[in-house]
């Protein structure tokens, strides 16, 4: 072997031992991240949601293969059995942290819990404390409030008997209050998963990726995974929704369909990053030829949407139910001159520009669990707007289109914001034209 193969060959191997090096620290810099936020949450918003549900002990069980919804948010680590997080209110201004029958690096090394031990501590944990309330996730209609599976039920009934196990009430609420209530930390993150979303999104719908002709719609979606994938990142929903719509309404979605001049194109997507989740939408017009711009009935649609975008940014505000304000938006929305939609996707012969509303929380999720001012949500409907609730401002704004013989044109605004005493704030820029394909 000459002295050039083997310089080449020493250098590829440096090469590949500094990308596993860079690798290792962006591991480490993303769990040390997730430790600060956990701690925060734990400092800050742990011991207000407890007290507000009166919920003294709050017991999230773990197994071996069936980790949770809420793994991530309170550690991870290694559970060979059963394992179990304990939070218990002392009665001050700090909760208790303890973790039983889980272990490994991660989770001893988080610095955010007081005591770890073996799982069969959990009685005399428990007997110890003599909480009156001990909440566990049982919920009927909050997915990540319902992982205690009846398997663990009847485990804890067994493991602790009474008087422990005539306690049990159920988390529902305190795990919604406990993820929806955000920190900085938690807000500096999403912020930026929104930024890598609104840049991803943007790029797939040009000419960067989509030619005329050629590209199909399910193309452009690999595309994107494969952007996500070389990134270290997560989708929120699957392979994203990229959708033609036409006057009859959507005609294909992530299929073989290919995209030609003329068509209208939207996203419906969002990125996973530590353990955060978006939920966005963008619009594009592929031109035809000799065109420079998007017709006026496209225009003008995008542009009433806009305007009502604005109403109900400026009405969403802390203090009030989620319920209460989808009424208030809805009376501004008709103030401003335009219609409400009585059932989804089902435009009436009106020809004001015709709105439903559907501003979900976010967050951990795409479709968060915290309040939501959306119809499809209504237990959480009932939830009270909280300072730092995350949400997706979305709505459906259907105005007629020239372009189309007068059908109307669907046009979905969806962005992520959260709401402060300051009322709803963006986290990165939104929607604020049509995208143009050329």
């Amino acid at each position: 072997m000459t002295f050039k193969n083997i310089f080449g060959a020493f250098l590829g191997m440096l090469l590949v031992l500094q990308s596993v090096t860079v690798e290792a620290q962006e591991a480490r810099r993303r769990w040390e991240i997730m430790n600060q936020i956990r701690r925060d949450k734990f400092d800050i918003v742990l011991p207000r949601v407890m007290k507000e549900n009166k919920i003294d002990m709050w017991i999230t069980v773990m197994r071996e293969g069936n980790y949770g919804p809420l793994y991530y948010d309170l550690g991870g680590g290694y559970v060979s059995d059963f394992g179990y997080y304990i939070f218990f209110d002392r009665g001050d201004d700090r909760i208790e942290r303890i973790v039983l029958g889980i272990d490994g690096y991660e989770i001893q090394n988080c610095g955010a819990y007081d005591l770890l031990g073996p799982s069969s501590d959990l009685k005399k944990i428990i007997s110890e404390r003599d909480p009156k309330r001990i909440g566990v996730n049982m919920s009927e209609r909050i997915g990540a409030a319902d992982s205690l599976t009846h398997t663990c039920f009847l485990h804890l009934v067994k493991m602790l008997g009474k008087p422990w196990a005539d306690r049990f009430v159920s988390a529902e609420k305190l795990v919604s209050d406990f993820r929806s209530r955000r920190v900085a930390s938690e807000i500096v993150i999403f912020g930026q998963a929104g930024e890598i979303s609104r840049e991803i999104a943007e790029r797939a719908l040009s000419n960067e990726v989509i030619t005329p002709g050629i590209t199909a719609l399910e193309d452009v979606a690999w595309w994107i995974r494969d952007q996500l994938l070389m990134r270290g990142l997560e989708a929120s929903f699957g392979l994203p929704s990229i959708y033609i719509t036409g006057p009859d309404g959507i005609e294909a979605v992530s299929s073989e369909r290919i995209i030609q001049r003329g068509d209208l194109i939207m996203i419906d997507w969002g990125v996973g990053l530590m353990n955060f989740y978006t939920d966005m939408k963008r619009m594009a017009y592929v031109l035809k030829d000799g065109e420079i711009r998007a017709p006026s009935g496209f225009q003008n649609a995008f542009d009433q949407a806009v305007k009502v975008r604005e109403v109900i940014r400026k009405n969403i505000k802390v203090g009030l139910t989620a319920e209460e304000t989808l009424k208030v938006l809805n009376k501004k929305v008709e103030g401003a001159g335009f219609s409400i939609m009585k059932e989804f996707n089902k435009p009436t012969g009106t020809e004001k520009t015709e709105v439903i509303i559907g501003c979900h929380s976010v967050g951990n999720w795409g479709h968060g669990i915290g309040p939501s001012i959306a119809w499809f949500n209504p237990l959480r409907m009932t939830f009270r707007i909280q300072p730092t609730n995350m949400f997706v401002i979305e709505f459906f704004a259907y105005t007629a289109a020239p372009e189309w013989g007068g059908k109307k044109l669907r046009v979905p605004l969806e962005d992520d914001a959260i709401v402060t005493d300051n009322g709803i704030e963006w986290l990165y820029p939104i929607a604020d034209r049509i995208l143009l394909i050329r």
